[in-house]
Order: structure tokens, then sequence, then C-alpha cells
């Protein structure tokens, strides 16, 4: 249970910071945190991960609700005997619900985490979150590589 706990703190953290950005900025705007590294900017995106395939919500909404049920049973499967695993999948979860709330809402996802040092894309708490947890998911199957028999992520997806 803790695990959807932990989907739902990333969602609400997630929603709650984009709620402050479209309450209290306007678009485009931007606020220096550290000036000249690190900025708040009110930005939207209507595509995927760095802007690739702009105005697409038919199908990012269809592919994210299949990737969050999958993340739903695969949480409840493996939460007691791959902890690094759920926890990296809790995380994916509560990003994915709070991008898909925005595309759902308003056609696509606020913004607003903006490092000009490094010229990166502007981002937000769910991207932060799905990032960590792909990573904790590599490091996870880093650490407990798959076997030939007994490897309960090759039973699932067989069908066993």
């Amino acid at each position: 249970m803790r695990y959807y706990g932990i989907a739902l703190a990333v969602l609400l953290l997630d929603q709650v910071t984009k709620w402050l950005v479209l309450e209290r900025m306007h678009l485009y705007e931007s606020i220096p945190v550290v000036d000249g590294i690190f900025y708040i900017t009110s930005h939207r995106n209507r595509g995927a991960a760095f802007g690739i395939l702009q105005d697409q919500q038919w199908l990012f909404i269809p592919v994210t609700l299949i990737v969050v049920a999958v993340l739903i049973y695969y949480l409840w499967v493996f939460r007691r005997e791959r902890p690094l695993a759920s926890w990296s999948f809790s995380l994916i979860l509560g990003g994915a619900i709070g991008n898909l709330i925005d595309r759902v809402r308003m056609g696509e996802v606020v913004d607003f985490l903006d490092f000009k040092l490094i010229n990166y894309p502007i981002f937000n708490v769910a991207d932060s979150a799905i990032v960590i947890g792909v990573a904790l998911f590599v490091l996870d199957m880093i650490k407990n590589p798959a076997k030939e028999t007994g490897n309960r992520f090759s039973e699932v997806r067989d069908g066993r």
C-alpha cells in the first residue's frame, strides 16, 4: 500500500506545483531562482518529452492509460519481492498520472523547471519522477539480472 502512497505523493506534489504556476504566473514568465542557472518558467508542452510528437493527444492519452494499468498491476505483483522496482513503478505511476491529468484537462502539460545553465528543456515534477523511476528500474535490473528460470518479470510477461 505504501507504494501507492508514494505515487499519490508524487501526483499531489506535481499537481500543486503546476496549479501554483498556472495561478500565479503568465505564460512564458520566468522567475530566476539562481540567476543564470535555474528559473521557474511558465511553459506548456503539447508533445511528449522534449516536445516531440506535438499535438498527438490521441496517442498519449490511451498509451498512458495502458502504462498506468500495467504499473498498477506490477506494483501489486512485485510489491514485496522487488522493493527497488516497486519504488520505481511508484514514481513512474505518479508522474504518468500527473501528466495525464494535464493532457485530459488542458490538452497540454504544464512545465516550469528551467535549467538555463545546461540549456535543458523545461520540465515538471511528474517528468522528474518518471526519469528517476526509470533510472531506479534500470538499477534494479542491473542488481537483479534476469535469469532463464525463476524471473518473475519474465513469467508475468510470458503470461505464466
